[in-house]
């Protein structure tokens, strides 16, 4: 079960870390992803951390802005979200990817396991 937090309403310029705790699964055997969906576009693939944290991925509408982080003693994921514009608006959802996944990992099928979202607000 993944479960994220920490959305909210913040200015554009602004800035939120969001959270995904991990729980019932072996948290170091899964890539983190991080997928946004806004309103009436499809779910939109973010950025990934590996199993270690020794790596990450972004896509280029965040790159720069976004950090992804890991603890794997906490079995929780983060989104470090700096210089927020109002079309990073959307809800967002943290994922879990198995290792050995041979999948594109900006492939919403990759991941196996979702958490429920949680809505991000960036007004102008």
């Amino acid at each position: 079960q993944l479960q994220a937090s920490g959305g909210g309403l913040v200015q554009a310029g602004g800035s939120l870390r969001l959270s995904c705790a991990a729980s019932g699964l072996t948290f170091s055997s899964y890539h983190m992803g991080w997928f946004r969906q806004a309103p009436g576009k499809e779910r939109e693939f973010a950025g990934e951390i590996t199993w270690n944290g020794g790596n990450t991925y972004y896509a280029d509408s965040v790159k720069g802005r976004f950090t992804i982080s890991r603890d794997n003693a906490k079995n929780t994921v983060y989104l470090q979200m700096n210089t927020l514009k109002p079309e990073d608006t959307a809800v967002y959802y943290c994922a879990a990817r198995p290792l050995g996944s041979a999948r594109n990992i900006e492939n919403a099928r990759a991941y196996a396991y979702w958490g429920q979202g949680t809505q991000v607000t960036v007004s102008s």
